[in-house]
């Protein structure tokens, strides 16, 4: 018979679980003070985005000793290499920069912050861990290489990735792991740029669009933090060596006003172009690294005669800030780098648009102000002012964010003079840049999913719902010669707000609302024999439907109408679109997507079956489409009745290799290729839907 307290080995596991339980009970009662809480993981956060962000730097510089062979390289230095060199560097990395991200995490294609901002709007702030080191190294060797992207995109994905795996770690819920993630992103913007409030600024700005307290104090801390690491390991430096500047006189106020305008529109031309060259890869259907290969060999070729584009590009930053660029050269770097920028993320590449931004402004700036101070020398201040304002208002044209765009330039100097041209000119270009396109450059990749995050956040989860799937089809119609007392009668008997004027050819005369009858009502006595529906009724030529209209069109425009929306099909009234439906299938669609999201992470990528509690012999399971199914509708092949299985989820593949998921998928839904389904039934039935034939085992 063995004593408990004798087992061999046990002093040993009561010496690992002793710590442990004294741990977990800490925890415990941290998470009971819920601000406290979250200060202290946000410090976490901080220090480690801060740690990351010197690691992602050293990582480049070790990048650039194996490319360049020189850690710091400088723009004279490529200049004296061979010119093979300078295509053989940026193809080479390239390459491996695609490998990367296809075969390790595809969220690292890119800029990152529209990813983040989508997972912040849409999976409550998940991200998946393996994306901080996938984004770490595929954007290093990127920018290493020459790619002509920044560091700072890069950056903010990783510390959100790792705000948002601490979170998910510690079992935060999504409101406060939103948070978390802002964290993360302000951490590595301070980190990099040596700007804490700048830090803070971007991440409730650009990424969370919250500024509330309770969401505002960690960022701040988590900022600090990362703010400290950096200096530490970096030193104080500012990321620019920046001359004092100051405004000569109040008419020079108009000259940054026009700078204002060409940023604004230098910021709509690299938007635009960056999405254009991203259509234009996407199209060839071939391995992505070869696309990023392609991507990277032209980037080198255009190397060969500018390498003001290689990498980052501070130093020719630098130079324009300090006045030693000719004009001309300027503003051909301005075309060559929109070029080159583009390009490299059009191809797959990874890498930030913010320094590129920068540079873009700079030498917008320069070559205005230029232009302005050889005119009039002594009213104006020099190039390197004008530049030093661009670099602020193509970032807030190309971002939105005028207060980000504005703080980071003033952290940037500590020189109060020229904070009135920065407002003046990022603000105008802000005005300019959204009277003229619809989103920013992070925005406009989430508005082509269907996502807007600043309206409901996901508005166009109807997009695929027609309005014939949500008419219906018993509208109350009186004729236009119809007595007061019949209109009234009807408003009676009808539950909803409208009534609709129409002909002997059910064509569409005018709408009669609660709100237009309730004065005749008053004194119904007197003008039931003088009042008709026509002299009731408004005009609705601009208030229908089509039954092909999208819902969400609908839902955009239901502030225009005063109650129900008529459906006309060829001049005729078929049916009426109720408030209340379309808000119940609205929710019924976000409902369904937020739980298709959630068993999708939950599950993964791989096939993976979870069984299904008190229900015995019962699985949850993603099963790729049989062959025998493909080119068919679900509607057609009928699993629910011939498989005994209800099909939850189908999860395919774009144009782009990203995973689309589709929650519930409609009856004629057609299954393609490479389709795969998430379906829950009994085991057995499950294994007969995976052969694609019906029956038991």
């Amino acid at each position: 018979m063995v004593e408990h307290g004798n087992v061999p080995g046990q002093p040993m596991i009561d010496v690992v679980r002793s710590p442990l339980r004294f741990l977990k009970r800490v925890h415990g009662e941290l998470r009971e003070s819920d601000h406290v809480y979250m200060v202290l993981v946000a410090l976490v956060i901080g220090l480690g985005g801060g740690l990351f962000a010197v690691w992602f730097r050293k990582l480049i510089g070790l990048g650039n000793q194996i490319s360049w062979q020189a850690g710091d390289y400088t723009i004279d230095y490529i200049r004296q290499l061979p010119f093979w060199w300078k295509i053989v560097v940026p193809s080479t990395g390239g390459l491996l920069c695609g490998m990367i991200i296809h075969y390790f995490a595809r969220e690292a294609k890119g800029h990152g912050v529209p990813e983040v901002m989508e997972a912040v709007a849409l999976r409550g702030g998940r991200i998946r861990p393996r994306v901080v080191v996938a984004k770490m190294f595929a954007s290093a060797i990127c920018i290493a290489s020459g790619g002509s992207v920044g560091r700072e995109g890069p950056i903010v994905q990783i510390g959100s990735a790792f705000g948002s795996t601490v979170g998910q770690w510690l079992g935060i819920d999504e409101r406060r792991l939103r948070t978390l993630v802002g964290c993360g992103v302000a951490a590595g913007i301070a980190g990099t740029f040596n700007a804490p409030v700048a830090g803070a600024l971007f991440a409730v700005e650009i990424v969370l669009a919250d500024f509330g307290v309770m969401q505002f104090s960690p960022i701040v801390i988590a900022s600090v933090a990362a703010t400290v690491v950096g200096r530490h390991y970096l030193g104080d430096a500012p990321a620019f060596d920046v001359p004092q500047h100051s405004v000569e006189s109040s008419y020079e106020l108009f000259a940054y006003a026009v700078l204002g305008i060409l940023a604004g529109l230098a910021a709509l031309a690299f938007t635009r172009f960056l999405y254009f060259a991203e259509d234009l890869f996407d199209k060839p259907r071939i391995w992505p690294p070869i696309k990023t290969l392609l991507g990277g060999t032209l980037v080198g070729i255009i190397g060969l005669w500018f390498p003001e584009i290689f990498g980052v590009g501070y130093e020719a930053i630098g130079q324009a800030l300090h006045g030693q660029m000719v004009w001309h050269l300027l503003l051909v770097l301005v075309v060559v780098k929109i070029l080159a920028v583009s390009i490299t993320i059009g191809s797959g590449g990874s890498g930030g648009i913010f320094a590129p931004s920068l540079f873009i402004g700079a030498m917008v700036g320069g070559g205005l102000g230029t232009l302005i101070h050889s005119i009039w020398p002594e009213s104006t201040a020099g190039p390197g002012a004008y530049a030093l304002v661009g670099m602020a208002a193509v970032v807030a044209g190309t971002t939105y964010a005028p207060i980000t765009a504005i703080v980071i330039i003033f952290e940037l100097t500590a020189d109060y003079k020229i904070m009135l041209p920065l407002m003046i000119s990022a603000i105008i270009a802000t005005l300019l840049a959204t009277r003229l396109q619809t989103g920013s450059i992070y925005t406009i990749k989430l508005l082509r999913r269907g996502v807007d995050i600043h309206k409901g956040q996901d508005v166009d989860v109807l997009r695929h719902v027609l309005v014939r799937d949500e008419m219906r089809r018993d509208m109350v119609t009186v004729r236009s010669d119809a007595g007061l007392i019949s209109v009234v009668s009807k408003f009676i008997e009808h539950p909803g707000s409208s009534i609709f004027v129409v002909d002997d050819d059910r064509r569409l005369l005018g709408v009669i609302t609660a709100s237009h009858i309730r004065s005749a009502m008053a004194d119904t006595s007197t003008l039931k024999d003088v009042l008709i529906a026509q002299d009731l009724m408004q005009e609705t030529a601009m208030s229908v439907a089509d039954p092909t209209d999208s819902l969400a069109e609908v839902m955009k425009r239901l502030a225009l109408y005063r109650g129900e929306v008529p459906v006309m099909e060829n001049g005729r009234l078929v049916g009426v679109i109720w408030p209340e439906d379309v808000i119940q299938r609205y929710n019924a669609e976000i409902f369904k997507r937020d739980m298709a999201s959630s068993m999708a992470s939950s599950l993964g990528g791989n096939r993976h079956a979870e069984s299904i509690p008190a229900v015995k012999n019962t699985s949850m399971v993603e099963v790729p489409v049989p062959a025998s199914f493909v080119g068919r509708s679900l509607g057609t092949l009928d699993i629910r009745n011939r498989f005994e299985v209800t099909v939850l989820i189908v999860r395919q593949r774009d144009g782009a290799g990203e995973d689309v998921v589709r929650a519930s998928p409609g009856a004629d839904y057609t299954f393609r290729s490479g389709d795969v389904l998430l379906v829950i039934g009994p085991d057995d039935k499950v294994r007969c839907l995976e052969r694609g034939q019906p029956g038991t085992e």
